[in-house]
């Protein structure tokens, strides 16, 4: 095998890597957002229901603030990302319309700024500004993106996408205390949330430390304490304005 051959199979071999480096990181990304999405829906939901509940044992009441609870919360959840990431969007299309306006007006400056970025990151003056040539010369844009702004072009996130995972991340948590409040009997709703919630957040809090590569424990525990203090407080709350009114 020639030495160019070599090389030319090196460079595939490292853009597949990075390739599949950057497909794993995106859903890892959607992944983490997803178990954040359910984990709001379970204790939002959960800390309602446990407000309903301990203000009155009508069943239609707790099946109507639940059911309106995950339906405006899952609307509101996909909402706020769409917003969110449309913005990020929109703010990202900016700046890369600013940056191919200066490198038609001023490409010297530019290879000289993106120069400066390469000996930031601790090349000399003279590969730093061999790199900045290089790149500019296969794709002005990309590399500038890329080294400036943070932004990988051709990679913006999905509004809709984003908003659709949210909307069914949060209903699919919600769904479980929902459940939880209105199938058992009477006596049992409260002790069945409070089951519910449990395992919902331990497996939460479990794939959420396993996608960061953390230890699980402290996340579970972060989860169960939050969410005790989430339904203690509401219903409280509830047993408090149920005596009163």
């Amino acid at each position: 095998m020639t030495i160019s051959k070599a090389v030319e199979l090196d460079e595939q071999l490292i853009a597949s890597k990075e390739f599949q480096k950057a497909a794993m990181a995106s859903k890892l990304n959607w992944l983490r957002a997803g178990v954040l999405g359910a984990n709001d829906g379970i204790m939002s939901t959960s800390g309602l229901l446990m407000g309903v509940a301990g203000a009155t044992s009508d069943s239609a009441v707790i099946l109507f603030t639940g059911v309106a609870a995950l339906v405006a919360g899952s609307i509101s959840m996909a909402g706020g990302e769409y917003t969110s990431v449309s913005a990020q969007k929109d703010s990202e299309i900016a700046a890369l319309e600013v940056e191919r306006k200066e490198l038609a007006e001023q490409p010297d400056l530019e290879l000289r700024e993106l120069a400066w970025y390469y000996e930031q990151k601790g090349l000399t003056l003279e590969t730093a500004t061999k790199v900045a040539q290089e790149l500019t010369a296969k794709d002005a844009l990309r590399a500038h993106a890329e080294a400036e702004l943070g932004i990988e072009l051709g990679s913006h996130a999905s509004p809709t996408s984003a908003a659709l995972s949210s909307f069914v991340a949060f209903a699919s948590g919600g769904l479980l205390p929902l459940l939880a409040a209105t199938v058992p009997p009477m006596g049992m709703r409260i002790p069945a949330i409070i089951v519910a919630v449990g395992i919902s957040l331990i497996l939460t809090g479990f794939v959420g430390a396993r996608i960061g590569g953390a230890g699980a424990l402290k996340p579970i525990m972060r989860n169960l304490l939050i969410s005790a203090a989430t339904m203690g407080v509401t219903y409280g709350i509830g047993m408090l304005v149920g005596h009163t009114v």
